[in-house]
């Protein structure tokens, strides 16, 4: 009996010390960090904070000029820190020591190894300026051209606010806008960068003169040279006239699944005499990320006039057990009560495929207003978002006008 209890502290013991012994990874310091990803091309720095917030869960704050993305809590596993982007399909992973954190992003849909990346603790400047004074005055409205290694050039506008060193600022496109950079004048440069959780970005130009600048704009796969030119009448096409109905078509139809298989579709007794606004979305897409951040609260306030939204998702991979998953968490993070439905791959041209009565799809998201009989009222191509400024403002502007028209009122919620 005495030789079981010796063994049985033995064993105890021996089990105290393989534990002690193994390596466990180090905790998150609290606070401000600063990272950079690598890659061939360039390095692009964002700033973050790690919060430990009224729950007790240790989370990772990103930060770009105003905006401030919360991703989910923070996992230690064996020797790696990893913080998931379950909005993005993402996470980094990564040994953290108490000078750094090292390792990579990653895309779990993606083959490649990643992007990797470092970042260490403290309160420090995105970017380090090199010289005293700034001679660049780059704020205001600038017409771009984007320019890619095979002379093809894409038309954007350019919106950037200045104080002091401190720059901010965004590209608007067609099809939607770069999300928020943020970085320093520096002498006769501009560096921003920018990352949101999806795919890091970083902007550097040179003056040229007043009304002239140069540069690049980079991804982690390549860069795209910029020419751009001060102009406060610089605009982009009407977004309300690149998609629209073909000739024939009076009416825009379509029958896809919803999260449990079940076929939706217009003709259905829950959209009859409403008016319905359809998305064409996806929940990779980051532009998409913030229409749905801003419908979601809409549609809980204006729901009893008579409106539904219908989102038609278009996805990485043709797996509805996936695409349930990836929509469910989009649903989660921005509590949306409106209808998600799984309508292929997304693909810009099979989506076109599917919806034979579009001229198109130039985009996601594209936004579809139909009112009470049936009728499409309008099209809008794109999303300007919250990074826009006064282009957000006129689009929750004309989009709060036209449901008006839609479920016939006069005056909206």
């Amino acid at each position: 009996m005495i030789r079981k209890i010796y063994w049985g502290i033995a064993l105890n013991t021996l089990a105290v010390l393989i534990f002690s012994c193994t390596p466990q990874p180090a905790r998150f310091e609290l606070g401000a960090w600063r990272g950079v990803f690598k890659s061939q091309e360039a390095e692009f720095p964002f700033q973050f904070n790690i919060v430990d917030d009224t729950a007790g869960t240790v989370k990772a704050v990103f930060i770009n000029g105003e905006e401030r993305v919360y991703f989910d809590s923070i996992r230690y596993e064996r020797d790696s820190v990893i913080v998931p982007i379950d909005l993005f399909d993402a996470f980094f992973i990564g040994k953290l020591t108490d000078q750094s954190w090292n390792g990579y992003f990653r895309k779990r849909q993606s083959n490649r190894q990643g992007i990797p990346f470092t970042a260490t603790p403290g309160k420090q400047p995105r970017f380090v300026r090199r010289h005293a004074e700034s001679a660049l005055p780059i704020e205001g409205k600038w017409s771009v051209s984007l320019i890619n290694d095979k002379g093809d050039s894409r038309y954007t506008v350019g919106l950037f606010d200045q104080r002091d060193n401190t720059v901010t600022g965004t590209i608007l496109t067609t099809t939607g806008d770069y999300r928020y950079f943020e970085g320093i004048a520096d002498g006769d440069s501009v560096k921003l960068s920018g990352f949101g959780g999806s795919n890091p970005s970083l902007l550097q130009v040179k003056l040229i003169d007043s009304t002239h600048i140069t540069g690049e704009l980079y991804s982690p796969t390549g860069k795209t040279k910029l020419i751009a030119i001060k102009s406060d009448t610089a605009r982009l096409p009407d977004p309300y006239k690149l998609t629209y109905l073909k000739p024939g078509y009076d009416k825009f139809t379509f029958q896809f699944p919803d999260l449990e298989g079940n076929p939706v579709s217009l003709e259905d007794e829950k959209y009859r005499n409403k008016a319905v606004i359809v998305t064409l979305t996806g929940s990779w897409c980051p532009n998409c990320m913030d229409e749905t951040a801003f419908l979601a609260p809409w549609y809980k306030a204006n729901k009893h006039r008579g409106v539904e939204i219908i989102a038609l998702s278009f996805e990485r991979k043709d797996d509805l057990d996936f695409v349930r998953e990836r929509i469910d968490k989009l649903v989660k993070r921005f509590d949306a009560e409106y209808d998600f439905l799984f309508a292929g791959l997304a693909d810009k041209k099979q989506a076109a495929e599917k919806l034979p009565a579009l001229n198109a799809v130039l985009s996601f998201p594209t936004t579809i207003f139909i009112d009470r009989t049936g009728k499409v009222t309008k099209i809008h191509t794109g999303f300007s978002g919250p990074a826009t400024g006064k282009y957000y403002e006129e689009f929750v502007r004309d989009f709060n006008e036209e449901v008006n028209r839609i479920v016939g009122e006069e005056n909206g919620v």
